[in-house]
């Protein structure tokens, strides 16, 4: 079986972190036996090239210092802030159109797998029209909470999923939000953990319902994880951009109500809202000297990071619905944070429940809610048998439901589907 994977990110090179879990995601089809080949945008004129023995094609949409449309940030967010990229929106679909052609035409692929269908479901229609290759396509929530801000968009989503074979969503709230623009059968197909750990199982061989969808997918034995020691302060971890949905500020907030002898919070990652969460911490701590400290440290290398996991005591998301409607669509952050042994304080918004279910797998908090994230480390940091009680339910949440195992037996049955559907 050949599957066209499309997106609007693929690494770029062999130490790219860009979307490791579409690598990731790849890799286990592959491993499936599925025979792979991704179109991608090139980025600042990168030309077609070779992943994990995968090859990317590469289309050119613009002079090689303009495409910088995709990439390093979501085109929504990148538009935001420089809005003459909005012109590139059309040689983007124009020669992803032609491109996506000369591939089907060549290699005729058995099924297209697009991802962001928009605007990736116009890439893939003509391909898919022409040669008479079904269509899948991929929802991970920004394109479907972008009708928000961009009514002209909502058509044209209802029209390509009417178009399509048989739709992926990355979460139950993704899910919703599709059904809700067009009634349409749509398959839960969320992300497995991108640490090398991840696709390792001991698989029971019986299915285990996890989601409201009934999509099945074999189970592996929980393995028991021991919480992390706390040596000095309880650590409050967040990893991630720092972007407004990520609700860094309110974390932020939270050290108001965190004694400083006690706790500790520490933010990875970097972004546009850098300086200005170095500010809030600023104020902060002039306002209330006894707050838990704040420590920023930037961009880390692997093993730097991989530390700052095994030394934590606790990981947060407080992700909230941003100002333009966008949310996280699953928090595949989060699994990777389980599968390490650290307990979730998460917000209850978006994909995240999928994740975290509450007092059973995790902590779920109301979103901007400093007040409520505080009182959920304290009680963390009091009673080290609700850690222990978390973390058994984290495994047995990812063995039921985000082992790749699991989720790519899911899209290759969808695949022989809409295959066996076509002839």
């Amino acid at each position: 079986m050949k599957v066209l994977v499309i997106g609007s990110v693929y690494p770029r090179f062999q130490e790219d972190a860009e979307v490791p879990w579409l690598r990731t995601s790849v890799a286990h089809l592959k491993k499936a036996g599925i025979e792979i080949q991704v179109l991608a945008p090139a980025y600042k004129g990168l030309k077609s090239h070779d992943i994990d023995g995968t090859h990317v094609n590469r289309f050119r949409y613009a002079p090689a210092n303009w495409e910088i449309l995709t990439h390093e940030e979501g085109a929504p967010s990148k538009m935001a802030s420089k809005p003459w990229l909005q012109l590139l929106a059309i040689p983007y679909i124009i020669n992803g159109f032609f491109q996506c052609l000369r591939i089907c035409r060549k290699w005729r692929p058995d099924v297209i797998h697009a991802h962001w269908p928009f605007p990736h479901a116009y890439i893939a229609l003509g391909a898919a029209k022409l040669f008479g290759i079904p269509l899948v396509l991929n929802f991970h929530g920004a394109e479907l909470l972008l009708i928000r801000k961009k009514k002209w968009v909502k058509p044209l989503l209802k029209f390509a999923i009417g178009q399509a074979q048989a739709i992926f969503a990355n979460s139950s709230f993704t899910a919703g939000k599709i059904k809700a623009l067009r009634n349409a059968n749509v398959e839960w197909s969320p992300y497995g953990t991108t640490l090398e750990t991840s696709g390792s199982t001991n698989s029971t061989g019986s299915p285990t319902l996890c989601h409201p969808e009934q999509n099945e997918v074999k189970s592996k034995d929980p393995v028991t994880i021991v919480p992390h020691p706390v040596n000095g302060k309880f650590k409050i971890l967040f990893v991630g951009r720092h972007i407004e949905r990520k609700g860094i500020c309110y974390l932020i907030e939270a050290a108001k109500y965190l004694p400083r002898d006690q706790f500790e919070i520490r933010i990875v990652g970097v972004g546009d809202l850098t300086e200005q969460l170095h500010v809030i911490a600023n104020e902060v701590k002039q306002s209330n000297p006894d707050s838990a400290e704040i420590i920023f440290t930037g961009k880390l290398s692997p093993e730097d990071l991989a530390n700052e996991y095994k030394t934590a005591n606790v990981f947060t998301l407080p992700a909230i619905v941003d100002s333009k409607g966008d949310t996280e669509g699953l928090g595949v952050v989060l699994i990777e944070a389980m599968e390490l042994g650290l307990p979730i304080v998460a917000s209850n918004v978006g994909g995240i429940p999928d994740v975290v279910i509450d007092n059973e797998s995790g902590i779920l908090v109301p979103e901007k809610d400093p007040v409520a994230l505080a009182d959920a480390f304290k009680q963390l940091a009091a009673d080290p048998s609700l850690t222990e009680r978390l973390l058994a339910g984290a495994q047995k949440r990812i063995s039921e439901c985000f082992t790749w195992d699991g989720i790519i037996e899911r899209q290759v049955e969808v695949y022989k589907r809409v295959i066996n559907n076509k002839k």
